[in-house]
C-alpha cells in the first residue's frame, strides 16, 4: 500500500472537504423555498456540454449587452429555455450564487421563472421560455396579429403587478429592473412575464416609475417613446384635444379602443414620467389604480 506524505494527505483531505461543501451548496440551491407560494422550486444544474449543444455552440443569440448575453436553448428532451450568461466582472462565483439564490425564490405569475443554472469558468442562468416572444416583437412585426386594446390594458396591469411584487413583497427587494418591451415576454395566452431581472446591482434602486410610463406610451402608440425623456412630458401635455389623442393611437387598433380608457392611461403615463424627489406615489399605488379602474379582479 502506498503511503502519501502528510502534506499531500492534508491537501487531499482539504480538497475533499471543499468538494463536499460545494456539493451541499448545490443541493441547497436545488431546494429553494418560495416565500409566498409554499412550493419548492427545483433548480436543475446543467452542464456546460449540455448548454453548448442546446445553444448550437452558443450561436443562438437573443440579446447581447455589456453585462450579459442571452441564448435560445433547445434541449434533448424537447424543452426550450432562455439561457443568460452572467458576466459578474471581478466579483467571482460568490456573487453569482447570491443572485441565483435570490432569483430562485421569485414566484409570480408575471415574472419569468428560473429553472436551472450552470457554474464554472462561465456562469449561466436557465429560464423558462414563453411561447409568443417579446412584447416588442408583437408591436413591431407586421406579420403578427395586432394586440387588441383590452390585451394592452391587461399587459400594463400585469407588468405593474410584477413590479409591485419585486419591490414590495420580496425580501430582500429586487431593485435592478429594466422595463422595456424587449424584456416583457408573452406566453401562449398573451400573459406578460417580466424577464432580465437582476440582483447583482440591488444596492442601487432602479426608478421603475418613469420606465413604466414610457411602456404605457409604447402600448398606446405601438412605438418606443417618440422623444427623449426630457421632452416626453411636454409631448403628453400637448395632447389637449380629442383629435390629438386619436392621432397618437397605434394605427393597428383602428377604432377598436375605449377613448375613456385611452385618456386614463395617458393620465397615468403623465404622472409616471413627471417624477421628482417629492414623488408622492409608488408602483403599488399605480397597480391598485389600474386594477380598480379597469375592473380586472383576476390580477
Amino acid at each position: 500500500m502506498t503511503i502519501m506524505p502528510k502534506t499531500q494527505a492534508s491537501f487531499s483531505s482539504r480538497r475533499r472537504r471543499r468538494r463536499r461543501r460545494s456539493s451541499n451548496f448545490c443541493k441547497f440551491l436545488a431546494l429553494i423555498h418560495h416565500g409566498h407560494s409554499g412550493q419548492v422550486n427545483l433548480l436543475k444544474r446543467v452542464s456546460y456540454k449540455e448548454l453548448d449543444k442546446a445553444t448550437d455552440g452558443f450561436r443562438r443569440i437573443i440579446t447581447c449587452d455589456s453585462q450579459s448575453i442571452t441564448y435560445e436553448a433547445k434541449f434533448q428532451d424537447g424543452s426550450v429555455s432562455v439561457v443568460k450568461e452572467v458576466k459578474s466582472v471581478g466579483q467571482g462565483n460568490e456573487v453569482f450564487h447570491k443572485e441565483l439564490h435570490l432569483l430562485g425564490r421569485l414566484h409570480h405569475r408575471h415574472v419569468v421563472a428560473l429553472r436551472g443554472y450552470a457554474v464554472g469558468r462561465r456562469s449561466f442562468l436557465v429560464f423558462e421560455c414563453t411561447a409568443k416572444g417579446s412584447l416588442k416583437d408583437h408591436l413591431n412585426d407586421p406579420l403578427r396579429t395586432p394586440l387588441s386594446w383590452k390585451t394592452r390594458v391587461q399587459l400594463a396591469i400585469g407588468v405593474a403587478a410584477a413590479l409591485e411584487y419585486l419591490q414590495f413583497f420580496c425580501e430582500p427587494p429586487v431593485n435592478h429592473i429594466s422595463i422595456n418591451s424587449s424584456n416583457i415576454i408573452l406566453d401562449e395566452k398573451l400573459i406578460p412575464k417580466l424577464s432580465n431581472i437582476g440582483c447583482l446591482c440591488s444596492e442601487e434602486k432602479a426608478d421603475v416609475i418613469p420606465q413604466f410610463g414610457a411602456l404605457l406610451l409604447e402600448l398606446i402608440t405601438g412605438e418606443s417613446s417618440p422623444k427623449e425623456s426630457a421632452d416626453v412630458l411636454q409631448w403628453i401635455c400637448e395632447l389637449q384635444s380629442n383629435l390629438s389623442m386619436h392621432n397618437i393611437i397605434d394605427p393597428d387598433l383602428g377604432n377598436s379602443y375605449s377613448f375613456k380608457e385611452l385618456r386614463d392611461l395617458l393620465s397615468v403615463a403623465r404622472l409616471c414620467i413627471k417624477v421628482d424627489n417629492t414623488q408622492a406615489f409608488t408602483i403599488s399605488h399605480i397597480c391598485w389604480y389600474l386594477q380598480n379602474k379597469f375592473g380586472n379582479a383576476s390580477y
